[in-house]
């Protein structure tokens, strides 16, 4: 069953940005749409994506994010809808 979910992305060392590229393009097919912030001040980004798929993917993309240095993920799901 599909989930729909909202991922954050926070980004403080700007050398993992590649990397946090790589792992939403590699998991584009999830991405229903995606807001990127970048925070000049602070010296850091943050990105929401929202998704929809098996929470099992949703979670293999945040796991891949939160494993890059410098960088932390937070994953809020939608409500399951009683049948």
């Amino acid at each position: 069953m599909d989930r729909i979910a909202v991922v954050t992305v926070i980004v403080e060392e700007l050398a993992s940005a590649p990397a946090v590229n790589d792992a939403l393009h590699e998991h584009a097919s999830l991405a229903i749409g995606r807001m990127g912030i970048p925070y000049r001040e602070k010296g850091l980004s943050i990105i929401c994506v929202v998704v929809s798929g098996p929470q099992e993917r949703i979670s293999a993309l945040s796991g891949r994010l939160g494993r890059i240095p410098g960088v932390s993920v937070t994953v809020a799901y939608a409500k399951e809808k009683n049948s």
